[in-house]
């Protein structure tokens, strides 16, 4: 018998996002998700999924995400990571992840320096880890963007090394599919709205599937994420 999937979301002052993440979860597992504050120092014992939701931590204060990182639940985080579990970061989330060094790059202002709330399209580019698995190589799917600060940004030989090695989870594109140009919302290098780590047990995006699983709420295209863990 397959064990249930047992999770736990980080709550930072500043987050907001962390009710949709544990209604995601539930809808997915069955079993609502541990609640730990930023200042705990160890996960429940047995957490297979460590989330970190968006908001604005700490008021995204010096840098987004860059005093979050420094907490003390990080350390427990960055354990959890290194022996395999499964960490997932969205919108600060990635962020956070980072500045603490668990993904490579890092977000900077949006290239046109204005706060996107929209509707978004992304290309999945991996979808042969646990967090993209119900998806299609090349499958669009429609999600939710709001931030401010979601241009990634990363130096040649990091991207080189992204590209190459299947690390780039999910790009922004048009309804069509078309890659560049107006699709991509906030001048992200190559478009790229989420990287996994070189486990592929550590992904961070800027996009919000969270928000979309629900048909009465626009869509149940972020479902996928959440099923595919679960499963």
């Amino acid at each position: 018998m397959t064990k249930p999937l047992k999770a736990a979301v980080v709550v930072f002052p500043g987050s907001n996002r962390e009710g949709d993440v544990a209604r995601a979860l539930s809808q997915a597992t069955g079993a609502a998700p541990a609640m730990v504050w930023h200042a705990d120092s160890a996960l429940p014992p047995g957490t297979d999924l460590v989330v970190l939701p968006g908001g604005f931590s700490y008021g995204d204060y010096l840098r987004c995400g860059a005093i979050a990182a420094r907490a003390r639940i990080m350390d427990a985080i960055g354990a959890h990571a290194e022996r395999g579990g499964l960490t997932l970061g969205i919108c600060n989330g990635f962020q956070i992840l980072c500045e603490a060094g668990l993904l490579p790059g890092v977000l900077m202002r949006n290239a046109r320096r204005r706060f996107l709330c929209k509707m978004q399209h992304l290309k999945v580019e991996n979808a042969q880890t646990p967090f993209a698995r119900r998806y299609r190589p090349g499958q669009l799917i429609k999600v939710a963007i709001a931030h401010g600060e979601g241009n990634y940004t990363i130096d040649e030989v990091g991207l080189a090394t992204l590209e190459r090695g299947g690390r780039v989870a999910f790009r922004y594109c048009d309804a069509d599919g078309a890659v560049g140009g107006d699709a991509n919302p906030n001048g992200s290098v190559n478009a790229i709205a989420g990287v996994y780590n070189a486990r592929f047990n550590v992904l961070g995006l800027m996009p919000h599937p969270e928000n979309l699983i629900d048909p009465l709420v626009g869509g149940t295209d972020g479902r996928g994420m959440f099923e595919g863990l679960a499963a």
